[in-house]
């Protein structure tokens, strides 16, 4: 391939042009040229930086898992092994029976795999855990048998009751996604639970054989850098352009066609041609560009949802907190809170100087309170004054801030997160294979296999690989 155009320019569109520029090697003879088409006027998608009290603070995913070596190793390619930061808190607590409560031992994803450090936590109360136990003196059989994928919520319910499902699995694993674990794939976010719920006997015993208990020595499970996460996407879009890499800001792709040998990507009144594409859009724009191709593909993509969220970031004096932090922040369930229809739009709150030591200062905290999710996006259209004001109302009930805030930052997601329903790989997996079969087109992000940052560079890498393939020609 003499030229590859990369369609998008967030972490996976950037990452799949790092791959097709020459990865970690560096061009060489046969690498093609670049180029990256971004429809905004800035790079990286949600990961964004914004200074807040002197520092640059992410408002977009603050941190990144280490258990997957795709973001590190960028990472150390791009020469930024020095400005790592392991996070610094430990822990975390969830909203429950009218206080924050520290979430207890043993989870795996907010599943428990221990009933004695759930039930000691106080947060499923008597009939959460008389459920709970039932799982260790008679658990409940599966009887639908083996099968492909199940929803996490009633899969969880069935063998360790509701509670469980709203006030530690909902919030965590459906906090992820903005989304509900009523109808979210188990395969597609935490394969283990699929494998342990299809095993005789108690699903705590079973998922802790499939998830062991980390070492003492293992690395630190989240990262970030130094100056955020969006320093990943500046040095990286810089070291592309020390490499040759055309980006193109403000350029989005109105239009793909096939010509000949050739792709033609129309943008405005320009059209670039190139001999392979990569789409590393989300699914609807994806959808629009490769539907007049194929309805198949078009039809498959344009089934993906997605949630919006609206970040708020708080600049707080110390003394204006009712007790010192602890842990890395809370959860909110959606539901079981125990406050009727009038529900909490603040879903979450991190502490991100306390999660991330290059974010502390004396005197002062940083807060980050997350609302809305798939089904009620109404914090989206609030002014940023009532989402602040929402949201330290909401802050004054949960951890007891007082006074007004030193400093408020709003950051508005629409669309951002997708919804990973039941049998998306399979939609996943067809999506691929239709796209393959227009020959020289990959597509890439955060639609198809992980919503985190390493899943996604992952994804853009893999996409510019299969091109890159003599097979793909």
């Amino acid at each position: 391939m003499s030229r590859v155009i990369v369609i998008g320019g967030g972490i996976s569109g950037l990452a799949a042009a790092w791959e097709l520029s020459g990865g970690a090697q560096g061009p060489n003879a046969d690498t093609p040229e670049v180029i990256v088409l971004e429809g905004s006027d800035r790079l990286g998608g949600a990961l964004r930086g914004e200074t807040i009290g002197g520092r640059v603070v992410d408002v977009g995913p603050d941190g990144f898992l280490g258990r997957r070596p795709e973001a590190l190793d960028l990472c150390h390619e791009l020469a930024l092994g020095d400005a790592l930061v392991p996070i610094a808190g430990r822990g975390a607590g969830v909203w429950a029976r009218g206080r924050v409560r520290p979430l207890p031992a043993g989870l795996a994803l907010g599943i428990p795999t221990r009933f004695w450090p759930a039930a000691r936590s106080g947060i499923l109360g008597f009939r959460g855990n008389a459920a709970l136990a039932r799982d260790v003196v008679a658990p409940r059989p599966d009887l639908r048998g083996p099968i492909g994928d199940r929803s996490v919520g009633p899969l969880v319910a069935r063998k360790l009751g509701q509670r469980v499902v709203d006030m530690l699995v909902d919030p965590l694993i459906g906090g992820i996604h903005a989304g509900s674990v009523d109808d979210m794939s188990t395969v597609a976010t935490y394969p283990p639970l699929l494998v342990a719920a299809q095993r005789r006997g108690s699903l705590m015993r079973a998922l802790r054989a499939e998830v062991p208990k980390p070492s003492a020595d293992a690395p630190p499970l989240f990262w970030s850098l130094e100056g955020g996460t969006s320093s990943l996407v500046h040095a990286l879009s810089a070291a592309l352009v020390a490499r040759g890499t055309i980006i193109h800001r403000a350029r989005s792709a109105d239009a793909l066609e096939r010509q000949g040998a050739k792709w033609v990507v129309t943008s405005g009144p320009d059209a670039f041609e190139a001999d392979g594409v990569v789409v590393a859009t989300a699914a609807p724009a994806a959808s629009r560009l490769l539907h007049p191709l194929d309805d198949e593909i078009g039809g498959l993509l344009s089934g993906i949802d997605y949630a919006s969220v609206t970040l708020v970031t708080f600049r707080v004096p110390e003394d204006s907190l009712a007790a010192p932090l602890v842990g890395t922040g809370f959860l909110v369930p959606r539901r079981g809170t125990g406050r009727g229809n009038d529900k909490w739009a603040v879903t979450a709150c991190t502490y991100l100087s306390t999660k991330w030591p290059n974010l502390a200062r004396p005197g002062e905290q940083l807060l980050r309170a997350s609302l809305g999710r798939f089904g009620n996006d109404e914090a989206n259209g609030w002014s940023d004054d009532k989402v602040i004001e929402r949201a330290w109302s909401e802050l004054s009930t949960f951890i007891g801030v007082s006074g007004d805030p030193l400093e408020a930052l709003v950051a508005r997601w629409p669309a951002a997160l997708p919804q990973y329903r039941v049998h998306h790989l399979v939609r996943t997996s067809g999506i691929e294979s239709a796209v393959a079969r227009l020959g020289n087109v990959a597509v890439a992000g955060a639609a198809y296999r992980g919503v985190g940052i390493p899943a996604c560079i992952a994804s853009g890498r893999a996409a510019a690989r299969s091109l890159l393939r003599p097979s793909a020609r």
